[in-house]
């Protein structure tokens, strides 16, 4: 019986786990990094053991400081959570063999199947459908597009698609450099990819006493950099047919390893309706809460269950009842690139209602650092159907108060409102075709309101404070002076930035005896202004803004959406101006490596990648802003650097120049980093 247990993971993962441990009594152990030493993990968990530095090299993937980790703090079972070392057979074979319990499938099914190679190979002699392999040294125009992935990990790491045969040793070079990081393992190999795939998985859960539960489908279509943004179960529009033989497949897959536990069997099926086998992920996916909610399940649970030898509850799942769908809250800038941000949280809020869950690993007052993966949550809405579903998770995050660095909410909203994803039409290449809709500016009058609200609370604001500091003088009404009396002030006025990249705008208000009013602005009436709260009334709807202020950074939130806005000053800094030509580090990270040759004096030409860096487990390039020449290289491998730092100068050849060349086309990468 499992009494104490250390999660070898960190996050909303970490949270999760305990929170399943805190309802059966078990004492909860959680490990960090340097970097995590205040995170919420840290700070849930009965007691926490210091893993020495940040990086997750030197951290959460050692396994040998993990298991010392366990003993030391008197645990009796490792619970991997996702990530990290969940799929490495020689991390759970060091916790058995050190007299711990592993809560995980089998050492041999982990070997087996966290090789996608060699689960390929399996599934094969199984009879499960698969794509064929292509060896990429004899790969020709006719295998194109193939698609690259890391042999001993997933979540779209080291995973590249090739779409010219040019192209297909730098991209070789660069998914294995990214697997080695991720993984430890820079083994790759290629596949045919199929374009507008959708890609489904089957949950399945077994015993030690010969059940195999397949729990139903899920959807993860929706993607960016071949990561999952929105999931739901299950499957939308998937026939009778196809979904029997995907839940008997992956059955069949799991029965083949001997499997125990938790784990996911998941296929890419083609637009003809076509299964074909791409993975068995031997741990708990991050998707798990829309499968939980539909069967009704507690998946970690029941991961305990079986990890203490203990049958299912029964021979077949339960009954499944209404419908699921999750969205990722992540900290990145989809209009950017998907440019991971950082920074300080102030505020993470979202409105209790029915059916909505959420899991996370912040909460307001904590630092998103550059160590990990940009997801600050998970949110997951369950209806008696798919519609109530959606329009309840869109609502939810259309009214959550996430204050601090940019993040993809207003996409999340803008996709669960799409016609392709209200009429269920998905498939993978969802972003690539929407993203510009998706990701444009709000409309020019909501943000206008939305500044007048900031401007107004603002005038508030420093007026309570002038009150707060005088003796006792109400905020409401104007000191008088002998005889004279106040006369209506001349307009001030407020500079803002909309985020991000949303324009510049200017608001007027006047003071007066009642508060601040809106100047030379008919159609609006002031209704109640407050530092934290304004109403207005605008051409008879009256509308509610909250109001949120850090330092010169505004948060307005409404019934409709939310803004962020950048107070400015009066007149433009001249050290924020940069030399023409400067590459500057779009986020904090570390410089993995330059391009060949890269020196001062070198030639380079526009968009050839220069810098590679790594943030947030993810590889970006910095490409050439112009053809020309280097003038300063400041950056080197193994040099971090926050955001802003300048890297290098390229000095632009002028156009005249016999030799010019010509900007090539934006090349069609998934992991290229514009420049910033």
């Amino acid at each position: 019986m499992i009494t104490s247990l250390l999660v070898a993971n960190r996050g909303e993962i970490a949270c999760r786990i305990f929170r399943t441990c805190r309802a059966l009594g078990i004492t909860t152990v959680a490990v960090y990094s340097d970097a995590d030493a205040g995170a919420l993990h840290v700070r849930e968990a009965d007691l926490a053991v210091r893993l020495p530095g940040a990086t997750p090299a030197d951290t959460y993937l050692r396994g040998d400081l993990v298991v010392a980790a366990a003993l030391a703090a008197g645990a009796d079972a490792v619970h991997p959570g996702y990530g990290f070392l969940s799929e490495n057979a020689s991390f759970a074979a060091a916790v058995q063999d050190a007299g711990l319990l592993w809560v995980g499938p089998p050492v041999k099914a982990i070997e087996q199947m966290a090789s996608k190679t060699r689960a390929k190979e399996l599934m094969a002699a199984a009879e499960v459908p698969l794509l064929a392999p292509v060896d990429p040294a004899t790969a020709t125009e006719a295998d194109l597009p193939l698609l690259l992935k890391a042999a001993a990990g997933g979540g779209g790491r080291g995973m590249r698609i090739v779409r010219e045969l040019a192209s297909l040793t730098a991209e070789l070079t660069a998914a294995r450099a990214e697997a080695e990081s991720a993984f430890g393992d820079g083994e790759v190999f290629a596949e045919p990819y199929v374009e507008r795939g959708r890609h489904v998985e089957v949950q399945v859960m077994a015993d030690d006493h010969g059940t195999v539960w397949a729990l139903g489908t899920r959807d993860c279509s929706l993607q960016r950099r071949h990561q999952k943004v929105v999931e739901e179960a299950p499957a939308p529009g998937l026939g009778e047919e196809v979904r029997t033989r995907l839940h008997d497949a992956a059955v069949a897959a799991a029965r083949a390893v001997g499997y125990r536990g938790a784990g996911t069997v998941e296929f890419l099926v083609s637009a003809e309706g076509r299964p074909y086998f791409l993975e068995m992920n031997t741990r708990l996916q991050v998707e798990h809460p829309v499968t939980e909610a539909v069967f009704g399940l507690d998946l970690v649970a029941l991961q305990l269950r079986t990890a203490e030898g203990e049958p299912l509850p029964a021979t077949a799942p339960p009954a499944p009842e209404g419908h699921a769908v999750e969205a990722r809250l992540y900290a990145e800038d989809p209009a950017h690139d998907w440019r991971p941000q950082t920074g300080l949280l102030h505020a993470l809020d979202l409105p209790e209602e029915p059916g909505v869950r959420l899991d996370t690993g912040y909460t307001g007052g904590d630092t998103i650092g550059v160590h990990y993966d940009p997801m600050l949550a998970k949110v997951v809405a369950h209806a008696a159907n798919r519609t109530e579903a959606v329009r309840l998770l869109a609502r939810v995050l259309e009214r959550a108060r996430v204050h601090g660095p940019v993040t993809n909410r207003d996409l999340l909203v803008r996709s669960l409102r799409h016609p392709d994803f209200l009429a269920a039409r998905l498939d993978t290449g969802f972003y690539d075709r929407h993203l510009p809709t998706l990701t444009s500016a709000p409309g020019e009058a909501a943000v206008r309101r939305a500044a007048l609200a900031a401007a107004l609370a603002d005038a508030a604001a420093r007026t309570a404070g002038r009150a707060a500091g005088g003796a006792g003088e109400s905020a409401a009404v104007p000191a008088r002076f002998g005889a004279w009396r106040n006369v209506p002030s001349q307009p001030q006025t407020k500079r803002y930035r909309a985020e991000p990249d949303a324009g510049e705008y200017e608001v007027a208000y006047r003071a007066t005896r009642t508060g601040p009013v809106p100047h030379d602005a008919p159609g609006i009436r002031v209704v109640e202004v407050r530092p934290d709260r304004v109403t207005l009334e605008l051409d008879g709807v009256v509308r509610r803004f909250a109001v949120a202020a850090y330092g010169d950074r505004v948060y307005v939130d409404t019934a409709d959406g939310s803004h962020t806005f950048t107070a400015l000053p009066r007149f433009t800094d001249p050290a924020t101006r940069s030399e023409p030509g400067s590459l500057l580090a779009p986020m904090p990270g570390t410089v993995v490596r330059l391009a060949e040759g890269l020196e001062p004096g070198a030639a380079v030409e526009a968009g050839q990648p220069l810098i590679w860096l790594e943030a947030m487990k993810m590889e970006h390039r910095i490409l050439a802003p112009a053809t020309g020449t280097v003038t300063a290289l400041h950056a080197a491998p193994g040099l971090q650097v926050e955001v802003g730092a300048l890297l290098a100068v390229v000095q632009e050849t002028p156009q005249d120049t016999p030799h010019a060349q010509e900007v090539p086309p934006a090349q069609d990468t998934p992991q290229e980093e514009p420049q910033p």
